[in-house]
């Protein structure tokens, strides 16, 4: 697909442009509306198509629960193996639309790794997120910042006082929840590990404070989440945080997302995936 359109689909997603601008300049860029639609079916999610473990799956137990945040309760996706052991957490941050079936999937996913999974819905104080792609994206800008970080600094609470919980946590967003892993690494002195895939750095002043071992996962050709890399990075290394960076050199923003079959890079998402998998059996067990 021309990179233009998946650079004016990412413009779409992550500022504030209207669909019918979106739509009036892909429209440009395909030549046609047939190209355009045949566009549009391969850069937004297919979530049901790309499932990888099914919600049912005879070896997890799911639950949704709930818990006290900044001033409203929280809910979201809790997964975990049916069998009894102490094991580590994760919380599981989703991109800016909310907790959609892709990453309740990738929530399954962790938890079929062997921990204790908890998918946040950063939206459940906003009423839930909606099925409405756009409309979660509307939601999330209405968040407050502050309130949103203390909601899944509770999360990180919550988990540990879980009977399951062996007192070690982790964290793993995407996206929006890329950055919001940086800052809860950030915030929360307890935290072992936290990933970050093509997600938001934090300020540089703000680095010290990090306690927890770092894993960053960038796309090649993400010039905008890329261009704070260095400055990030320079950070880590003076403050002499335990980080590792990777760079998927030719891949696109969301390139784990696997219900955007135009971003989607399956070579880098399973390459990131072990990388990610084998940090947190580092540090949680």
């Amino acid at each position: 697909m021309d990179q233009r359109i998946i650079n004016l689909f990412d413009e779409y997603t992550h500022r504030p442009l209207s669909r019918k601008e979106f739509l009036d300049r892909l429209l440009v860029l395909a030549g046609s509306a047939a190209l355009a639609t045949t566009a549009l079916s391969v850069l937004e999610p297919g979530y049901a198509q790309a499932a990888t473990i099914s919600p049912l799956a005879e070896d997890l137990v799911e639950e949704n629960v709930t818990w006290p945040g900044d001033g409203a309760t929280v809910s979201g996706y809790l997964v975990h193996p049916k069998a009894r052991k102490k094991r580590g957490a994760v919380v599981v941050i989703h991109e800016n639309r909310g907790l959609t079936p892709h990453i309740k999937d990738v929530t399954r996913r962790v938890a079929q790794a062997g921990y204790l999974a908890l998918g946040v819905d950063a939206l459940s104080v906003l009423g839930g997120t909606p099925a409405d792609e756009d409309k979660g994206r509307e939601l999330i800008g209405q968040l407050d910042p502050s309130k949103n970080l203390n909601n899944y600094l509770a999360a990180l609470t919550y988990l540990r006082a879980r009977p399951e919980c062996n007192g070690r946590t982790g964290c793993v967003g995407f996206c929006w929840g890329g950055g919001l892993a940086n800052q809860l690494a950030v915030h929360d002195a307890k935290l072992n590990a936290a990933v970050a895939y093509y997600g938001q750095q934090p300020k540089a002043e703000d680095v010290p404070q990090i306690k927890a071992n770092v894993m960053l996962h960038y796309a090649g050709l993400d010039q905008r989440i890329d261009a704070g890399i260095p400055a990030y990075e320079a950070a880590l290394k003076a403050a002499h945080i335990p980080y590792e960076l990777f760079m998927y050199e030719g891949v696109n923003h969301a390139f784990n997302n696997d219900t955007s079959p135009a971003r989607y890079n399956a070579e880098a998402a399973k390459l990131a995936w072990e990388r990610t998998l084998r940090l947190f059996k580092e540090k949680l067990g």
